[in-house]
């Protein structure tokens, strides 16, 4: 009887796109179950490669643009994916904002801005799309998605009527948010902002806080930025009559959370949730045999919304197994076990430097599957 598999791995930070870790999975596989019938199904979990990975499952396209970068003034080139269906498009604001695009000695959140994340809605706008998908993990900013929402033509204001300048830091300063030349098509598509993040704009737990520190944020920074976003959220209430200082998911991404619940109708969900919907991975499970997911590196974290746990989840449901490949397996991965993994298996074939690991991850990764059909090959003989 022919073998189906599903094979749904996450990128390989460094190693292996989401697609490139799959094909591996796959050649290993057919080593041993030579007509077997494969479904490649890339993965991501809203962060990083969550374009890539959507726009190969679903064979979309890349579209470059040229937008602004956390410095304002500074241009980089980012891309967005328009999927196959040619109605969806998918961003991650980290290609125009993030974090590694400033090396640590520059990074300001009192003026970092989301302003080319504005531009790539607004770019996916011009293209005609239905939906977008935004993934707002791994950003440098603090500017409560003023900047993005600015880009789409929302103006703030001080007392004299000026613009404020892009950033957190001046947020202050705010006086009133004019949106009556916000771009219409904003509210006649629908936005999903996939993040995990459950923290409030404002307080021990919001922005500031909890993640102003890893954007270069000072202690005495901390405190100014979350005043100013507090005054922001008082503003938003006043001219916007919404109120998403305490909504849950509002301080994901320096408050930009915020920014999309305020200015669009977004709505927000699990990244590994939207990414599971769009590359139909139930169905998919549902008629499988085995199911081969991964990450780059697993551990109790995992747990919480990363894509190998996503797929596990999947095949929990439907009663498959699941084996799972990683580059490191790090503490306290074996509670993973009761979440539905079946086994979980480190790629590494002998001791070496991390770039030699991460040049060697495919033939690695390749290996490892092809091991692990072997074990599944002899008990299936058995049977």
């Amino acid at each position: 009887m022919v073998k189906r598999f599903v094979v749904a791995p996450d990128s390989f930070k460094e190693s292996m796109s989401a697609k490139e870790a799959c094909e591996a999975m796959a050649r290993g596989i057919r080593k041993v179950f030579k007509d077997a019938e494969i479904s490649l199904v890339p993965m991501a979990d809203g962060g990083e490669g969550t374009v890539d990975s959507l726009v190969d499952a679903t064979e979309g396209r890349r579209i470059n643009v040229e937008v602004s970068g956390p410095i304002p003034e500074e241009k980089v080139t980012a891309y967005f994916g328009v999927l196959g269906d040619n109605k969806t498009a998918v961003i991650e604001m980290a290609k125009a904002n993030g974090i590694e695009l400033l090396p640590k000695e520059r990074r300001n959140p009192l003026i970092t801005s989301t302003y080319g994340t504005g531009e790539l809605i607004k770019a996916a706008l011009d293209h005609g799309v239905e939906k977008i998908i935004i993934g707002i993990g791994g950003s440098v900013t603090n500017d409560g998605g003023a900047g993005m929402a600015e880009a789409l033509g929302v103006k703030f204001l001080d007392e004299n009527g000026q613009s404020l300048p892009q950033g957190g830091g001046a947020l202050n300063q705010l006086v009133s948010i004019d949106t009556a030349e916000l771009d219409p098509r904003i509210k006649e598509i629908e936005i999903e902002v996939a993040s995990d993040v459950t923290n409030p704009l404002t307080g021990e737990h919001g922005a500031a806080h909890v993640f102003g520190p890893q954007k270069g944020a000072t202690p005495e920074m901390v405190q100014q930025l979350d005043s100013n976003l507090k005054h922001y959220a008082h503003i938003i209430q006043k001219d916007v009559k919404k109120s998403i200082e305490h909504l849950p998911g509002a301080g994901a991404a320096g408050g930009l959370g915020a920014g999309l619940l305020a200015f669009t109708n977004a709505t927000l969900r699990p990244g590994i949730d939207i990414v599971i919907e769009i590359n139909q991975l139930e169905e998919q499970i549902a008629e499988a045999d085995f199911i081969f997911t991964g990450e780059g590196g697993m551990d109790f974290q995992t747990k919480f919304g990363k894509a190998p746990y996503g797929v596990a989840k999947v095949a929990k449901h439907y009663q498959k197994p699941v084996f799972a490949c990683a580059g490191y397996i790090g503490k306290d991965v074996d509670v993973l076990y009761d979440e539905g993994m079946t086994a979980i298996f480190g790629i590494l074939s002998k001791a070496e430097s991390i770039d030699e690991a991460l040049k060697s991850g495919a033939l690695n990764l390749e290996r490892t599957c092809e091991n692990i059909a072997r074990i599944l090959s002899l008990t299936n003989e058995q049977k």
